[in-house]
């Protein structure tokens, strides 16, 4: 049997905290008043993303196949795990961010199993392409065999390799992209998207989506992991970038949303 999904987000982690902590309250001790606060608290953490989930749109079957395939999956004791899938919520975001940029060539560094690939692929119009960038033939092979089982599968194009060595190839080719969907190792976070701001890889206008820039609260609860640094120092830089405008969104382990900085009017 799977084990299921350990929390990985801000909201999980506070709600697994929160159940903890009922599981040992002693309500003649701290009240009835502390205790149904606390219990209270624990509901709004712990219900938050089911009640999400459960009221967006649900997933086509190729990719409820797919997540399901890869909670399923027995994954080695190495970096993959099956936490490392986007999944439903993140998946119908990024569905919607392709759908209202229009984009029709989009670029995600960090494929893992496919599923905001194929996510995005469902979106993006007739003649359009994601290009997928995976560093794991497996796990790639993984993704494949699911595209193949679905009716876009074919507008995605998965190149395994270091993503820094794919980025540079496909800017020497002239390669561009609409949106861009960084999700893959952390402390490569700030090279990419310098390849991107410094190549004509990102469109006039084009949209980068980074993914865990939350990463699991620490950020701002303190950096205690070798990727919780890199996102801290990465959040840091892209804030202090004159070049950039970005909002961060406290979707899942959070989500930054990218663009150039635009120039604007003076008010008069």
């Amino acid at each position: 049997m799977t084990d299921a999904p350990r929390p990985v987000t801000p909201v999980s982690l506070v709600a697994v905290e929160l159940t903890d902590l009922c599981r040992t309250l002693d309500d003649a001790a701290v009240g009835p008043e502390v205790a149904g606060r606390l219990r209270r608290v624990r509901d709004l953490a712990a219900g938050l993303d089911p009640y999400l989930d459960a009221m967006t749109t649900a997933p086509s079957a190729a990719l409820a196949d797919l997540e399901t395939r890869t909670r399923g999956h027995v994954w080695s004791d190495g970096p993959l795990e099956q936490e490392m899938l986007s999944g439903h919520l993140e998946g119908w975001f990024l569905r919607f961010l392709v759908g209202m940029t229009g984009a029709q060539d989009v670029l995600e560094i960090g494929m893992f199993t496919g599923y905001s690939a194929l996510a995005m692929a469902e979106e993006i119009p007739r003649g359009g392409r994601v290009v997928a960038c995976e560093v794991d033939e497996d796990v790639a092979a993984f993704a494949r065999d699911r595209f193949s089982a679905s009716p876009v599968g074919n507008r995605i194009d998965v190149r395994v390799g270091p993503a820094a060595d794919t980025l540079a190839r496909a800017a020497r080719a002239g390669e561009s992209f609409d949106l861009v969907f960084v999700d893959a190792d952390k402390p490569g976070y700030a090279q990419y998207l310098d390849l991107l701001l410094t190549t004509d890889l990102l469109r006039p206008g084009g949209l980068v989506v980074v993914d865990n820039t939350l990463m699991q609260g620490e950020p701002y609860c303190g950096a205690t992991t070798p990727n919780g640094r890199a996102i801290a120092s990465f959040n840091q830089a892209v804030a202090a970038d004159p070049r950039l405008e970005q909002v961060l969104i406290p979707l899942r382990d959070g989500v930054t949303l990218i663009r150039r900085a635009r120039v604007r009017d003076e008010p008069s």
